[in-house]
């Protein structure tokens, strides 16, 4: 199947301006055309953007991921260095990962003690309507 560049943008989460400039870039192929000259985009194009977007998710910086696209296209020769681009990037993102739920566990603390607060006030103000 086929899709235009406005239904590749749809299907991907990516702007029309995004998939054209990691077209720029040289992060996407330039798609085939169809016979008005517009984008025409595969599902294996759209499969190639979804892993793109997961590695932008990730924090995958885009010298990184075009290091990574032009490695794909000098074939199976090149999977050791991908492989390891991709174990280098999983490190970070377990680091991220930690980092975050090290600041979750702070959130949970902080809004754990202001119920705790808040349910402390709520008591005492009854203890005061009920002595008034």
């Amino acid at each position: 199947m086929t899709y235009s560049i406005a239904q590749a943008a749809e299907r991907s989460g990516l702007s029309i301006d995004t998939l054209r400039y990691y077209e720029r870039i040289g992060l996407v192929d330039p798609p085939a055309r169809d016979s008005g000259g517009r984008r025409s985009y595969s599902d294996d194009d759209l499969s190639w953007l979804e892993f793109l977007t997961k590695l932008r998710t990730t924090g995958m910086p885009i010298r990184m991921m075009r290091e990574y696209a032009q490695l794909r296209h000098k074939g199976l020769a090149t999977a050791g260095r991908r492989k390891q681009l991709l174990h280098e990037h999983r490190t970070d993102v377990r680091q991220r990962i930690a980092e975050l739920q090290a600041c979750l566990a702070i959130l949970d603390y902080k809004i754990t003690n202001y119920a705790e607060i808040e349910a402390k006030m709520a008591g005492e103000t009854l203890v005061q309507e009920v002595s008034a």
